[in-house]
């Protein structure tokens, strides 16, 4: 079985903060009777139904009537399927290896594009710092007879009933 890993880009038409989403897949070629199976990988809180995108089956190729084979497959490629475009970016070690025993030289690797769902979830779930608690700990202490004093309240009792007033005549 032969192992890639790729992706495909999937429209939002109801949301003002992002036009499509990234949803990767793994693509699964099963040397001994050339089927192809695809599974979407889970993504926790998506609201997507998600799992197995395509069964187990021979995946035609063309309107002649051939379907794929690992030949066609290769790093980089865009892989129709039923009207949906999977872009293959990625592979296994064991595919690398069956291909450089075949002799094929397989493309380089790709990176995943930027999801912008992805990087609004990620703001969305940063934990925030909490606030300084330094203030609620200092009137603790004072509360509890510990602490350092107050220095803006001794001023103040030490200046209570001394006032400083003028009287003028406009």
């Amino acid at each position: 079985m032969l192992s890639f890993f790729g992706y495909f880009q999937e429209p939002v038409v109801e949301s003002p903060n992002e036009n499509f989403r990234v949803r990767k897949v793994t693509v699964y070629y099963y040397l001994d009777d050339d089927t192809l199976h695809i599974n979407e990988k889970r993504v926790d809180n998506s609201g997507i139904p998600q799992g197995v995108f395509l069964k187990r089956h021979k995946v035609p190729k063309g309107d002649d009537g051939s379907h794929f084979t690992w030949k066609d497959l290769d790093l980089g490629m865009d892989l129709p399927v039923y009207g949906r475009v999977f872009r293959i970016n990625e592979c296994d070690d064991f595919t690398r290896q069956f291909y450089a025993n075949e002799g094929v030289a397989l493309s380089q690797p790709e990176r995943y594009p930027d999801d912008p769902y992805n990087k609004t979830r990620g703001v969305m779930n940063m934990k925030q710092i909490p606030p300084d608690l330094a203030e609620q700990k200092e009137y603790i202490e004072v509360m509890l007879k510990g602490g350092r004093a107050n220095k803006n309240l001794q001023s103040f009792l030490d200046n209570d009933r001394k006032v400083l007033s003028f009287k003028i005549f406009w």
